[in-house]
């Protein structure tokens, strides 16, 4: 059947991996990605794919109904697969209203398109909304969030993705439009900008910079691999049963602590440097406010329904994203000195 998938913040990290899984495993969907292009937008992650027939971009941003309502008219849109939002809980202490708007308001600006659109018949289109565990709040030394744990957001960010995952319910009860929602736990892996912890301490080891350690590195997070989330997109997408949540996570629960130190040893190896000179770098500093103990997922759901589970280990995923950044250094030196900002122009100007 031809679709043609509307995939929001596909310049992003999650967004891209997944745009180039459904680009090349679906020759016969067009993918349309959405993305504004904003700090942590990056179209170089996709060069390998821009050439693609079944490939299109479209600048523009969420906030943006009109802009929204000519895309989906202009590309026939069947589906969205939405990925576009502010992501970094320190970003949103410092700036919440950001997170309201695009979040909040984005995410009901699609909603919205979506419903006035596809009015015509809600069973042939699908609404996916990709979320995160942090909605859930916080656990104890002992659990784990199911698909029915209450939602108790910490942070601003947490809160607003809470809130759209609360208004695509909404569209789907009220109006009729079909939905499929999963929350996530941390992601890991190549394109991710250097502000999240893996990416940014990867960096730091390269250039012997400090690496600030929040409190005493005992908060706990599941993590998977980047490419596990997009393969469990794809299932979800095609799959999934209509208007259900699903959690996707790594049963891989590390604290921070323990992650940065294997990092540390990762890479003194791979560098060539002696064992420890990593480590010493470690630096702690004062907690963030509201820093939520621990998260962990039981995807047990995803994996009985729909037979998706992560495939590889956190050693192999750590060391191929360490290899990936380390093979990848002008991407990290465009992407921390701010000329892959300029891709986009570059780009279109010459087409």
């Amino acid at each position: 059947m031809q679709k043609n998938i509307l995939i929001t913040g596909g310049a992003g990290f999650i967004g891209s991996h997944v745009v180039r899984l459904f680009v090349t495993k679906y020759p016969q969907y067009s993918i349309i990605n959405l993305d504004a292009l904003t700090y942590a937008g990056n179209l170089e992650n996709l060069k390998d794919i821009e050439d693609k027939p079944n490939y299109f971009f479209e600048k523009a941003n969420i906030l943006e109904p009109a802009a929204l309502k000519d895309i989906f008219l202009t590309h026939h849109i069947t589906d969205v697969i939405h990925l576009a939002a502010e992501s970094h809980v320190d970003r949103s202490i410092l700036s919440p209203m950001d997170f309201i708007y695009t979040n909040i308001i984005g995410t009901v600006n699609l909603l919205q398109t979506s419903k006035d659109l596809w009015k015509d018949d809600y069973s042939n289109h699908r609404f996916y909304h990709v979320s995160t565990d942090e909605v859930y709040g916080t656990l104890g030394a002992e659990g784990l969030f199911t698909e029915t744990t209450a939602y108790s957001p910490n942070s601003p960010y947490s809160a607003s993705k809470a809130s759209s995952d609360h208004f695509v319910r909404a569209y789907g009860e009220t109006y009729g439009l079909e939905y499929v929602i999963t929350n996530c736990s941390n992601n890991y892996g190549p394109n991710h900008f250097p502000e999240k912890l893996i990416p940014l301490f990867i960096n730091n080891i390269i250039n012997k910079k400090p690496l600030p350690v929040y409190g005493k590195g005992e908060n706990t997070r599941d993590w998977l691999y980047v490419i596990d989330h997009a393969r469990a997109i794809d299932t979800v997408f095609h799959s999934g049963k209509k208007n259900e949540t699903y959690n996707v996570g790594g049963f891989n629960e590390w604290k921070n602590i323990d992650l940065v130190k294997l990092l540390c040893s990762l890479m003194d190896e791979k560098l060539g440097r002696s064992v420890g000179e990593s480590e010493a770098l470690i630096t702690y500093v004062t907690d963030r406010p509201g820093h939520d103990l621990r998260y962990a997922i039981d995807a047990s759901k995803i994996n009985k329904e729909l037979g998706w589970s992560p495939s590889v280990t956190f050693e192999e995923g750590l060391s191929a994203t360490v290899d990936w950044y380390l093979h990848n250094k002008e991407w990290l030196q465009h992407v921390t000195s701010g000329d892959y900002q300029h891709y986009y122009e570059n780009l279109y100007s010459n087409r």
